[in-house]
């Protein structure tokens, strides 16, 4: 099981630093709580958003949630946010069927991004 996470998630690292990042005009930076629906979960989609996030240099976390799908909130500049949430929705190998943003107050301490692990 350990070896097919490994390939998995090294698929998955891949495939997230393949995507093409486009040069961004400068935009006022933002914290937005998005909440991910659809087949978002054993898919490698928590991975892919942090390896895009860190690319963006993005701050928040992001976790699974016990209904299945996937949370998270993202800080930074609001055209890397957008562009981040656009590509999630994206992906082949998961399924958005429903994506849920709000604005929420910036973070005003020196956080990283962090993928949040839940406890077994």
């Amino acid at each position: 099981m350990k070896l097919f996470k490994d390939l998995r998630d090294g698929y998955v690292k891949w495939h997230a630093n393949k995507l093409r990042i486009p040069a961004f005009d400068t935009s006022p930076a933002v914290r937005k709580h998005v909440v991910f629906s659809g087949k978002v979960q054993k898919v490698g989609f928590r991975l892919e958003l942090y390896t895009i996030a860190q690319r963006l240099e993005l701050t928040g976390w992001v976790k699974n949630r016990e209904d299945g799908r996937v949370e998270a909130e993202l800080q930074g500049e609001e055209a890397k946010v957008d562009f981040l949430i656009e590509a999630m929705q994206s992906l082949k190998r998961a399924s958005v069927d429903a994506c849920e943003v709000t604005d929420v107050p910036l973070n005003g301490t020196n956080e990283e991004l962090t993928i949040v692990r839940q406890e077994v």
